[in-house]
């Protein structure tokens, strides 16, 4: 007796061809994207670098971003040839704690404000390169060359009151730059250090105007 195959069961053997056809299909197009991004052994973390990894971070950035790390760069470096005084200078153990302090918490960040604006594509500021805009006058809290020139010839009680007052309208402004930057950057590693300068800075300045409480 001669059997039949029903329709049925040569329709479920199509689909079951078709569908593998489509898991080949894919599975060589899955090798191909591997192909393009893998290194030696097909792992694609074999070429992966830190830096390739963060290659999606420029693009996370504004102008108040730049604007931020453009301020800042100058702004820190001031503070922090403010804080090299000290340690010849000041006479009071506090303020020479509080200048050893604010070297070491900004030069890290000049470092990483430079980073960021080289992988956005922007220039460094260059060392003293503000230095003539502070004749007369300076903007974000920054001291004139006047001032600084005067700071730097002080020295012992007169050293302590003279940095412990340019400090506190130095902070001032860092802090206004830095409260600019939360509100309208876009940068989530620029915001993140923005909100870091304004409660550390904020937590110097109150401790400065008790130190300078004790100068008078």
């Amino acid at each position: 007796m001669i059997r039949t195959r029903s329709p049925f069961r040569r329709t479920t053997v199509l689909a079951a061809a078709s569908a593998a056809a489509l898991v080949l299909a894919a599975c060589g197009g899955n090798d191909d994207n591997r192909d393009n991004s893998a290194g030696p052994g097909g792992h694609p973390s074999d070429t992966a670098s830190p830096a390739a990894s963060a290659a999606a971070s420029p693009g996370q950035h504004n102008a108040a971003d730049v604007a931020f790390a453009e301020g800042m760069v100058p702004h820190h470096r001031q503070a922090v040839e403010m804080a090299d005084l000290a340690p010849g200078r000041a006479r009071s153990a506090e303020v020479k704690k509080l200048a050893a302090d604010i070297q070491r918490a900004q030069d890290p960040e000049i470092e990483k404000l430079s980073g960021w604006l080289t992988s956005w594509g922007e220039d460094v500021p260059a060392a003293g390169a503000m230095d003539h805009s502070l004749h007369g006058g300076a903007s974000g809290g920054m001291m004139t060359m006047e001032e600084m020139d005067q700071l730097e010839k002080a020295s012992g009680k007169a050293f302590d009151t003279a940095f412990l007052e340019m400090m506190i309208k130095h902070h001032d402004g860092a802090v206004a730059m830095a409260r600019t930057e939360k509100a309208e950057g876009a940068s989530p590693d620029a915001k993140a250090m923005a909100d870091a300068i304004v409660t550390s800075q904020s937590a110097e300045i109150a401790q400065m105007h008790e130190l300078l409480l004790g100068t008078r």
